[in-house]
């Protein structure tokens, strides 16, 4: 069964002795961070910091810093076991087969597994348990984390934004972090490349925007992820929960929302308004600078009777977003092998921060497979963004950073084997040309071959004869070592 709410997950975690109480009291403002940062880094636990100063709500941070936290929260055994969960799904839901009558019947049943997760509608909701409207919005009731010394104030870091595109009216729930301005605005960070801004862009009026903080895990890793445009999340929460996500029907919105939540926002932006947000500390480990953008106006704020304030802290990494990212990376690995076939697995070290760095290994077929891959890779979705793409052969471990710097750098001419062109960048390079445009590099580490101008014989590479291995094997308790 899946975690019915953030609540259930936090129960979970301190019966596996995975979640540590601080009952001392500590500041909303860089305090709870620096504790944060520290647990994180030495592989602690998740923390419920039980007294904030100035206010009654806990606040829940650093539930997902570890694989086998992010393990349990989804609900499988090891996040390599997620493809086999939902790597076919995924597939078929973002590339339906357009061939016959035999490819559409081959693709019932998966469909209608698909059925069963959608959402499941409901009144009322523990969301719900408490109503505050007009004056009575206040987000300074909730201990809203300053995180960063040079951070512009304090932040909403793990919202669950609910946007609509009003043409299509299709939904979408975004991870955008909103900085607070007042008691009942704030900005909403929206990037060009993200269907919330798509949304901002497309409408003429007011738009209506939902916010919900703290729900199941599934549904909070969900709205991380980068689907393609138009793939609901919750309806992918569902698929990940492996039971349709309750929702209800916000008191002044036409949004439904998660009915498990912790708080819910109800409000709205005006396309035309926008205002100054940041600094803020960001996931690259440096402070994403100041720029303009929407602005959330509150009008309405319900929570559960005692709710949990759930938020996360970005940084120098390590941090709590490198086993989300590692869970991310695995669940899209069946979609990136069905467009890059020659794919045999692909890594996104938390050091290159998710957009820096992605390590390919392929099976090379011909000359210049390395470089159609770097080129097949910017085509795709938010890994267009990638800054560079290391192409290694299929005997290369991807995970095994040793590994991928001892080979490729052998296997390297700088100028024969790097490709640069130019394109969308991640919002975030601070060292882009200008922002979101930039160029990439590709790296191709593989073995070259004669029809790639390779004339030279390829070498090698050392390893100890099998019989040899076997007899030390064999005799390694009588060396004494």
């Amino acid at each position: 069964m899946p975690f019915r709410d953030l609540q259930h997950f936090l129960e979970a975690l301190e019966e596996r002795r995975l979640l540590r109480r601080v009952k001392t009291e500590v500041s909303q403002d860089l305090e709870i961070s620096e504790i944060t940062d520290r647990t994180i880094k030495a592989g602690g636990p998740a923390l419920l910091f039980e007294r904030v100063a100035g206010h009654s709500i806990p606040v829940a941070i650093n539930l997902f810093g570890t694989n086998e936290r992010m393990a349990l929260g989804l609900d499988v055994d090891s996040l390599d076991k997620l493809p086999d969960r939902l790597g076919q799904l995924l597939a078929l839901a973002t590339n339906p087969p357009k061939g016959g009558f035999l490819d559409k019947v081959k693709m019932l049943p998966k469909l209608m597994e698909a059925a069963s997760f959608l959402p499941k509608n409901v009144s009322g909701g523990m969301c719900k348990d408490v109503v505050l409207k007009g004056d009575h919005v206040d987000l300074d009731r909730f201990p809203i984390l300053k995180c960063w010394p040079q951070d512009g104030g304090r932040f909403i870091t793990f919202p669950l934004v609910f946007t609509f595109d009003p043409e299509s009216g299709k939904r979408n729930v975004g991870c955008y972090r909103l900085q607070v301005f007042d008691r009942r605005t704030t900005a909403a960070h929206f990037h060009w490349h993200k269907d919330a801004a798509r949304h901002v862009r497309r409408s003429k009026e007011r738009m209506q925007v939902a916010v919900a903080i703290g729900s199941d895990p599934a549904t909070c890793f969900a709205a991380t992820l980068p689907l393609p445009p138009d793939m609901d999340e919750i309806l992918f929460a569902g698929v990940i929960r492996q039971e349709g996500v309750p929702l209800t029907k916000c008191e002044t919105l036409d949004i439904a929302v998660p009915a498990n939540a912790e708080i819910v926002l109800e409000g709205w932006i005006d396309p035309a308004e926008r205002r100054t947000e940041g600094p803020f500390g960001d996931h690259t480990g440096y402070y994403s600078l100041r720029d303009e953008f929407p602005v959330f106006h509150v009008e309405c704020v319900t929570h559960r009777k005692n709710p949990v304030y759930h938020t996360i802290i970005v940084g120098p990494p390590p941090q709590e977003d490198g086993p989300m990212g590692y869970a991310i990376e695995r669940l899209f690995l069946p979609l990136m092998k069905m467009n890059l076939h020659e794919l045999v697995d692909y890594h996104l070290p938390p050091e290159g921060v998710f957009h820096n760095l992605m390590i390919v290994s392929i099976r090379k077929q011909y000359p210049g497979h390395a470089r159609k891959a770097m080129h097949a890779i910017w085509g795709m979705g938010q890994a267009m963004f990638t800054k560079c793409v290391v192409v290694v052969d299929e005997d290369v471990d991807v995970h095994d950073l040793r590994e991928v710097c001892w080979k490729a750098l052998n296997h390297i001419d700088p100028e024969r084997d790097f490709e640069f062109v130019q394109g969308p960048v991640d919002i975030l390079d601070h060292a882009s040309r200008l922002p979101g445009y930039g160029s990439h590099v590709g790296i191709d580490a593989t073995r070259k071959w004669p029809g790639e101008g390779f004339a030279r014989p390829w070498p090698d590479e050392v390893v100890m004869a099998p019989d040899v291995k076997a007899l030390v094997d064999r005799k390694w308790k009588e060396y004494g070592l």
